[in-house]
Order: C-alpha cells, then structure tokens, then sequence
C-alpha cells in the first residue's frame, strides 16, 4: 500500500486553539472585537513596534501602506522580482510604477547594491521583500532611503519572527507588513498585520481599514457604546476577525517552537543534500541574522538531475510527496510584460532561479521519518532520471 499524500505545508493547529475558535463562536461576537484587540496587543509586544493593526490579509497591508504614500501617475516603487504577484499587484492599484531591480543569486533576496542605479527623480519608495524568511541587508537600504528621502516598505509575509542583526523584523525601521496564511510561520486562517512607527499614519490607516469610519461596530453595539459615527474618508473592509484572532492568539505563543523545528528540518535538508549535484543550496548571507525559514528553496540543476523543475515536482507528486513553486518571477507573467514592457533577459539572476526553484516540504509537524521519506523520494527519482 502506498504511503499518504505528504503536502510540502500543512498548519499546526493545537487543541485549545480550537477550543478558542469555539469559544468565540459561541460568545456571539465573531467580527472584529476583544479577541483582535488582544490579538494586536500580543503582537506589538512580541515585534516590539509602537502600531500594529491586524488585517484580513497581508495584501490588505500592502495596499493601505502603499496608499499612505499617495502616489501620483508615474510615481515609482522599487521592488523585486522574486516575490508573489500581491506585491506588485498593489503598486500598480494604488497607483504607482513597479521598477524591479534584480535579486542576489544565492539569497534570491533584493541585491541592495543594485538599488541606486534604479533611484530616479520619480521614485517615492523602496519595497524589500524578506524572502522565505530571509531579511534582506536593511542597514545599507535604509542609508539609501534616507539619502534620497524615501519611504521603506518591507514585505515581511515571510517574515515573522525574523531577525536581522538582533532585532526583529517589526522592532526598526519604516512599515512592514506580516502574512498568517495557512502556510506561513504562524496562521490565522487568513489574516496579516501592518506595523509601523508614524502616530498620525497609524491612525489614519486604522480608520482606512473599516470604511473610514471613526470607531468601529464593537465600539459601537456594546452596552456602552455608541450607535453614531463618522466616517473620515473614504475607506475599505481589511478588517481582521475575532475568528482569525483567536486561532492567532494561541498560534503567536507557539511561534518561537515552530520556527525551531522549522530550523531544524532546513538544516537537515542543507546537511543531506549539500553533496548532491542536482541541487544548488539556498546560501546565508554574511550579517548577522536569524532565518524564520518560511520555505526550503533548493535550485534544482537539470543537467546533473536528468530533469527540468516542473518534470521534478511530477515525479514527487506520483511518489506521493508534495512541493511548492515560489516563485515564477512576477515580470514574466503577461500583464506585467504588456503594461511595462518587462521581457525574459532583463533580470537574469531572478529568471533563472524562477526556472529552479521548488519548495520541499516544510513545517512544523513534519516528522523526521516523513523527511526521511521525501529525501528517499528524491535519490529514487533522480536515479530513474537517468
């Protein structure tokens, strides 16, 4: 009999958790409310920055901080293109002009040495993405921002609990946004967090969030609240619920665990395959850091395999082992080419890992016998491959 179907992700939901989610159904209050509140307050105190405002998603993150900049046609965001399409999808819908500059080979991570050539008279943002968990080199990027007077954005969906030189991604800096989908470090279903450190911004984001109005409905229908209210401007429903809140109020505390087995499974995979040809290793960089290892991102080497990526993944997917693609990189796809004119060639570091790159299963309940599994996997296929 075959083994079960091995998903490269799956989410660590404990026991009370659930009890929580149960508990919140059963209270009658399931939108935003007490368990957001409590959400939020755990978070600022584990990233360890002045705002923190829970969301219904990390693109939600995206499109309020991009706005906070009010970009005019033609304004400029620079970015990467190693990153998923939310990320640029939200410059462009908040009016602004992705410029890409390309990634280092080995960290897949913005090369900031490549960042000043791209600065021009429009550019109103620098957009790093910390990816799987990596932190890009910020002390030099925000020593750019600062000289030319630009925001920071940093993308930090992967990022949570990441460290850079010892501080937390969150604790410095300009705004970050954090993702809990189901296959990040931490979940609430769906759900993600902008921080930041601008009183007034936070404040007007917070009312940007829930329809621009000036408190929100468990201020509102509660014995003491007020069923009166304003509305500001013009705003969105990016609201979090108590729902997502109180998976996340149980998922937090268990963070700092998850990222450990994650640590210890990547490792065992650089320590198994790194005299494997067919694989190219993901690479630390030289400043100090912590990875979160959000994903395990090896560049498969086809030659030496006897396989391109896509035949890999098939060949895993019939031994029963799921895999990942993060990610195809985002200037390759049709509506980016048509619109900027993007073309193959144009950022070859981040095309050719978008051609390698596959994500091997990873996260916390993985068993060292189902990673046995995929490794066994793999020496079968790549032997038939050939």
């Amino acid at each position: 009999m075959s083994q079960a179907f091995l998903p490269f992700s799956r989410p660590s939901i404990s026991r009370a958790a659930i009890d929580e989610v149960v508990a919140c159904l059963e209270s009658g209050w399931i939108t935003t409310g007490p368990r957001v509140k409590k959400f939020e307050d755990a978070l600022q105190a584990y990233l360890g920055a002045p705002h923190v405002l829970a969301l219904a998603n990390a693109t939600a993150g995206l499109h309020l901080a991009l706005l906070a900049l009010d970009l005019q046609p033609g304004d400029e965001v620079i970015t990467t293109p190693m990153t998923f399409a939310a990320t640029l999808n939200m410059i462009v819908l908040a009016g602004g002009t992705p410029v890409l500059v390309d990634v280092e080979p080995h960290t897949y991570n913005m090369d900031v040495a490549r960042v000043t050539a791209a600065i021009t008279s429009r550019t109103r943002a620098l957009l790093p993405v910390h990816f799987a968990g990596l932190p890009v080199d910020l002390d030099p990027l925000y020593a750019l921002a600062a000289k030319h007077g630009l925001r920071v954005l940093e993308d930090a969906a992967h990022a949570i609990g990441t460290e850079y030189k010892g501080k937390r991604i969150g604790a410095f800096g300009d705004m970050q946004v954090f993702s809990f989908h189901p296959n990040k470090n931490m979940t609430t279903g769906e759900g993600g967090c902008l921080t930041l450190r601008d009183d007034k911004l936070a404040e007007r984001m917070a009312l940007l969030r829930f329809h621009g109005m000036d408190r929100e409905a468990w201020n509102r229908f509660g014995k003491s609240g007020n069923q009166h209210y304003e509305i500001i401007a013009p705003g969105f429903k990016y609201n979090m619920m108590d729902i997502q809140a109180a998976l996340g109020l149980h998922q937090l505390p268990a963070l700092e665990g998850f990222i450990h087995r994650r640590t210890e499974l990547a490792q065992r995979y650089q320590k198994e395959l790194v005299s494997w040809p067919q694989w190219d290793l993901p690479q630390a960089p030289a400043f100090a850091h912590r990875h979160a290892w959000h994903l395990y991102t090896p560049l498969i080497n086809p030659e030496a395999a006897g396989m391109d990526r896509d035949a890999f993944m098939a060949g895993m997917k019939a031994r029963n082992i799921g895999t990942g693609l993060h990610y195809r990189a985002v200037h390759l796809y049709p509506y980016y080419r048509e619109r900027f004119g993007f073309k193959r060639g144009d950022f070859p570091n981040a095309e050719t890992i978008s051609d390698r790159i596959v994500s091997l299963p990873l996260f916390p309940d993985l068993s060292d016998a189902d990673q046995a599994r995929t490794i066994a996997a793999m020496q079968d296929l790549f032997k038939k491959g050939h």
